[in-house]
């Protein structure tokens, strides 16, 4: 695989740029109460691990059965949280046991939720996911309580605002477009986890300074097969800083206004890839704090795949989030 600053053939787009640099000003670290914010989803996931993964009809046995925590906005900034950063978590959780149990997690890890909310009369969101214990690959089935959904009016420029960068998912589309308005009118970076095309999904990215995406949303959205160019026909669209999307062990492939980064996935022995994306995104914010004003992106999309990487060696999706000294043992080492 080609290497940062190796020689293409001439008139060819660059793989890397020498100097891709994080175009948007990251706010001082005393400018701001936490680090990160990320508005979204939590869930209480119920991870079934099978032999392989089943067939329609078929009565399989069930290797290990647990609930644990997950969600995306949730899951990231516990991971930005484990990796050292002030994070805090804006959401909803129902006032079950799972939403009980969710909350403790959070907290236990460092997070804040000072600005959540307990609903009452709502379950907390729950996944059914089989994962198949041979790749570690696995299969998510979900439920919402209808009154955990957020909506504009909804959201709080304060709490928002209060980091220095800001993640939302793309689950409750008018209202991360509300929370991505305010912090852009607040001089906040902000990132998306968008999955999949969406009502609203366009006023969403126009707010977004980095798009960070699944691996089948850029064809989705734009119905351009090859990822490159579907990567290049959303950064026209909307013209953020970046747009990537994360492609599992393959690692990533970023797109700049510089061109196109390409950054390989790390080897780990895979137990479950439940909330890899999710760390990603939370190890890119991470990787970007690390490194600070003029971060190199090549570097910080590294950082990520790292972060994702190590998370697959534990069943859930918060279990193998490393910490800051396996990041960089990892990528020293490979």
């Amino acid at each position: 695989m080609q290497t940062k600053g190796e020689n293409q053939d001439a008139g060819a787009r660059p793989l890397y740029d020498r100097d891709m640099r994080f175009p948007v000003a990251l706010p001082g670290p005393n400018s701001r109460s936490f680090d990160a914010v990320g508005f979204g989803l939590n869930t209480t996931d119920m991870l079934a691990v099978v032999p392989t993964h089943p067939l329609p009809g078929s009565k399989n046995p069930i290797e290990r059965l647990e609930a644990l925590p997950g969600g995306q906005a949730a899951t990231a900034m516990t991971a930005c949280s484990r990796l050292g950063w002030r994070a805090r978590y804006v959401g909803r959780f129902g006032d079950d046991q799972n939403g009980t149990a969710a909350m403790d997690c959070l907290r236990a890890d460092g997070v804040d939720l000072t600005a959540a909310e307990v609903v009452a009369g709502a379950s907390n969101a729950v996944s059914l996911i089989l994962v198949d214990a041979l790749t570690g690959q696995r299969t998510v089935m979900w439920s919402r309580h209808p009154g955990l959904k957020q909506r504009g009016p909804d959201v709080e420029a304060p709490a928002v605002t209060s980091g220095r960068i800001l993640l939302v998912d793309c689950h409750d589309t008018e209202a991360s477009t509300v929370a991505a308005r305010y912090a852009r009118g607040n001089s906040t970076p902000t990132v998306v986890d968008v999955e999949y095309v969406r009502p609203g999904i366009d006023d969403l990215l126009e707010q977004i300074d980095f798009i960070i995406t699944a691996q089948d949303f850029p064809t989705a959205l734009t119905g351009v097969g090859e990822m490159g160019a579907a990567l290049r026909a959303v950064f026209d669209r909307y013209r953020p800083a970046l747009v990537c999307a994360t492609l599992g062990e393959e690692g990533s492939l970023a797109v700049t206004s510089d061109g196109e980064c390409r950054t390989p996935g790390f080897t780990v022995p895979a137990v479950d890839t439940t909330g890899a994306g999710d760390c990603f995104r939370g190890g890119f914010i991470a990787g970007w704090l690390l490194q600070g004003h003029g971060a190199d992106i090549e570097d910080v999309l590294l950082y990520a795949n790292a972060v994702a990487a190590l998370k697959c060696r534990a069943l859930g999706a918060r279990n193998g989030i490393p910490s800051r000294e396996e990041v960089a043992a990892l990528i020293a080492t490979s």
